[in-house]
């Protein structure tokens, strides 16, 4: 089934499948604990968005494994967290590729360097993944060099695999990056996307939630798939007086802080069943880099009918919060740290979380 445009068979058919026998991971089937969400895959062992990483999230007891999605020149989609390559792949160390540097704005960021879009997959191919953080994260930094960026066809029979092999179901939540950039350069991601979806017995029957921080792809989405068992639209946010990228390039004004209130989360309801705001945004930061009082997002979340699914949560101590740094200094891995910080926001009913490091989120659920 091609993937460049979604015709009106894939979509009938990506529902029919979901109508029908499902395969839900345990938590979601149970419903009896929060979903453990592999943030880029294990990104705190593994460079992100590896096979490596996805591998090491699976087995580490994650219910789901996100991919990223960008695409590349000839319109394929790839794992990666943005369209800028240079911090987690060794493009710039490729002499064929000096040609190709550039300076670009993309969604108010500015990078100069390499963009996935330039390439083409079997150009992209040629690259290999390398650690983002190395001086935090040393032991991933290890794998630099040995893996390849992957498509999403490749992540979904990859999970598939993984899938059969264990005897448990692991969904995907795959990103939309950049959606109104790559539409206007002729490349737009939903399409692609659900199409993909369609084409895999795994991903017609498996638990997919869909995210992003723009608004418009995921209203389009909702209008063309309806409701589905197996299907979830998820709202990113960020925070503050910032508008999401597709009401911006539009001339709109609405901004993540209208989203958060009682009133722009019933307005969220309307198209999409998951919320998903920074931890941040949930329990705040006093001055002394301690966390506040809860915020009241929580609850209007639920009010609103939403799922409460937050990000993202990393181990090591120049993420935590004061209250659960050790003395081990900034780069250093928290292990008891990360999993009393979840554990401070679980109870505020979280029904999913991002967590760089599944294995331990794993530990936080289990109390």
């Amino acid at each position: 089934m091609s993937t460049r445009h979604l015709s009106r068979r894939g979509f009938i058919a990506l529902g029919a499948a979901a109508a029908g026998t499902l395969l839900l991971p345990r938590a979601q089937a149970a419903a009896a604990r929060p979903l453990v969400f592999a943030h880029r895959g294990a990104s705190a062992l593994r460079p992100e968005h590896t096979l490596a990483a996805y591998a090491k999230a699976i087995a580490d007891g994650a219910d789901f494994i996100e991919p990223d999605l960008v695409s590349t020149k000839d319109g394929v989609l790839v794992a990666r967290h943005e369209a800028f390559l240079a911090e987690t792949t060794d493009v710039a160390g490729r002499s064929e590729f000096a040609g190709r540097r550039v300076r670009k704005t993309i969604d108010g960021d500015t990078h100069e360097g390499w963009f996935v879009e330039d390439f083409t997959l079997a150009e992209l191919k040629t690259l290999r993944a390398i650690e983002r953080i190395p001086e935090s994260r040393p032991g991933s930094a290890r794998y630099d060099g040995q893996f390849q960026v992957v498509t999403l066809e490749e992540v979904i029979d990859f999970v598939a695999a993984q899938s059969a092999t264990i005897g448990r179901v692991i969904g995907l939540v795959p990103e939309l990056k950049h959606s109104t950039y790559f539409a206007s350069l002729g490349l737009p991601l939903e399409e692609r996307l659900v199409a993909t979806l369609a084409a895999h017995e795994y991903t017609r029957r498996a638990p997919v939630e869909i995210q992003s921080f723009e608004v418009a792809n995921l209203r389009m989405l909702r209008e063309k798939l309806g409701k589905r068992v197996n299907l979830r639209l998820m709202q990113l946010v960020g925070v503050g007086p910032v508008r999401p990228s597709d009401v911006a390039a539009a001339g709109g004004s609405l901004t993540y802080a209208e989203m958060c209130t009682p009133a722009g989360l019933r307005a969220i309801a309307q198209y999409a069943d998951v919320f998903s705001p920074p931890t941040r945004a949930l329990i705040p930061l006093k001055k002394d880099g301690r966390l506040d009082a809860p915020t009241a997002l929580a609850g209007d979340a639920r009010a609103a009918g939403l799922r409460l699914e937050t990000w993202t949560f990393r181990p090591e101590n120049r993420f935590l919060a004061a209250d659960f740094r050790d003395g081990a200094g900034e780069h250093a891995r928290n292990e008891a740290g990360s999993i009393a910080e979840m554990r401070r926001y679980l109870a505020l009913g979280l029904d999913g979380f991002f967590t760089d490091d599944p294995a331990l989120g794993v530990k936080a659920v289990a109390g």
